[in-house]
């Protein structure tokens, strides 16, 4: 293969990465129309859905929000009947969030069938080509991750603003 068909093929990797992250980005978004909520509120659901009950702290560092954002955030979900707060059973002073089974059915009926192609759409590849899938995927989130971090960091104002 020549330099410039891999230059051109990886650049079209770039361009179906990007298109892929739009379409993400608009299902979440109907999704959060769906379930009444905002993409914040969506986001910590998801931290929740994937890590469990935890403290509001724990949840606003785990979603990069301030503790009293995710206070707002707990008071609309929990109205709307999709998380909950409860006494943590081996500390009753500690306060933990956790998902309601209505949110997990709600999350099932909606991610639910992509979850079920995305595994059926892997089942083509190699072992070998699912642990390069899945490096590839760690190391950019990795990426992000960081230069997420970096960002809120800098100091400034919004822009657009």
């Amino acid at each position: 293969m020549t330099r410039e068909t891999r230059n051109d093929l990886a650049a079209g990797v770039a361009d179906e990465i990007r298109a892929f992250q739009t379409a993400v980005d608009a299902f979440d978004d109907a999704v959060a129309d769906r379930l009444g909520v905002n993409r914040s509120d969506l986001r910590c659901l998801d931290v929740l859905d994937r890590h469990g009950a935890m403290t509001a702290g724990e949840l606003a560092r785990a979603s990069g929000l301030t503790t009293g954002a995710v206070t707002r955030l707990l008071d609309r979900v929990e109205r709307r009947g999709y998380a909950r707060r409860v006494r943590d059973s081996m500390d009753r002073r500690r306060v933990l969030v956790e998902l309601t089974p209505r949110a997990r059915e709600l999350a099932g009926e909606l991610y639910g069938p992509i979850a079920q192609a995305g595994r059926r759409g892997l089942e083509r590849y190699s072992a070998e080509e699912l642990t390069l899938l899945r490096d590839f995927f760690r190391r950019a989130r990795a990426f992000h991750e960081e230069r997420t971090g970096l960002l809120r960091q800098q100091p400034g104002t919004r822009t657009g603003a």
